[in-house]
């Protein structure tokens, strides 16, 4: 049975689709099925009442926020994930967007407009310091994505939707730093996340 909903740590996470146009080398795809007890390979794409059956079934007192975060880029699943989004927020929670920031190339359009007031926050994997280094690290499959990551991350701060750019532990701390850098001008918040370890 595919998993749709999933909880890791306080948050309950929602795998839409396992499509992707990047290739990360530090992705856990490459190495594992899941995260903890969950794999997250899914044999089709699920429609949004299959997703909204799946968060039905976690009371929402056992998580804190929902997150679309699967073995995939969300924004692939477009239509179905603002559906969901509308029925999170009917039960008093709030969402966010994991996304590598491609969406508008991947839809092939401005999809800003369509988070807003759906997505309450969007935080988009920036990975790493220079656009070489972006394309070395995380693979895309057209160019000019660290330019159109960085386009949709200021659409997004202009939208007013609450945006964090973040970055995996393992660059090193000075591309860290300019990393760091790179998210203040852009206006949006900055992380650092920790590697996540796959289930084997």
């Amino acid at each position: 049975m595919d998993t749709y909903a999933y909880m890791f740590g306080e948050n309950l996470y929602i795998n839409l689709t396992n499509r992707c146009c990047n290739d990360c080398t530090f992705c856990l795809r490459n190495d594992g099925d899941g995260v903890g007890e969950d794999n997250l390979w899914l044999s089709k794409e699920p429609k949004a009442h299959e997703v909204i059956a799946a968060v039905a079934r976690f009371a929402p007192s056992s998580y804190r926020d929902v997150v679309f975060c699967g073995y995939g880029e969300p924004t692939y699943a477009l239509d179905v994930m603002r559906e969901v989004a509308d029925y999170v927020h009917g039960i008093g929670k709030q969402t966010r967007l994991n996304t590598n920031g491609l969406g508008n190339v991947i839809q092939g359009k401005d999809i800003v407009p369509q988070l807003k007031g759906k997505i309450d926050t969007v935080s988009v994997s920036l990975n790493e310091c220079s656009a070489e280094k972006y394309d070395a690290v995380c693979r895309p499959n057209f160019g000019g994505a660290y330019d159109a990551l960085k386009t949709f991350v200021r659409d997004c701060v202009a939208a007013g939707i609450d945006t964090v750019v973040s970055v995996v532990d393992v660059i090193g701390a000075e591309d860290i730093e300019i990393c760091r850098k790179t998210a203040a001008e852009l206006g949006a918040k900055f992380r650092v996340r920790k590697m996540i370890t796959p289930s084997l």
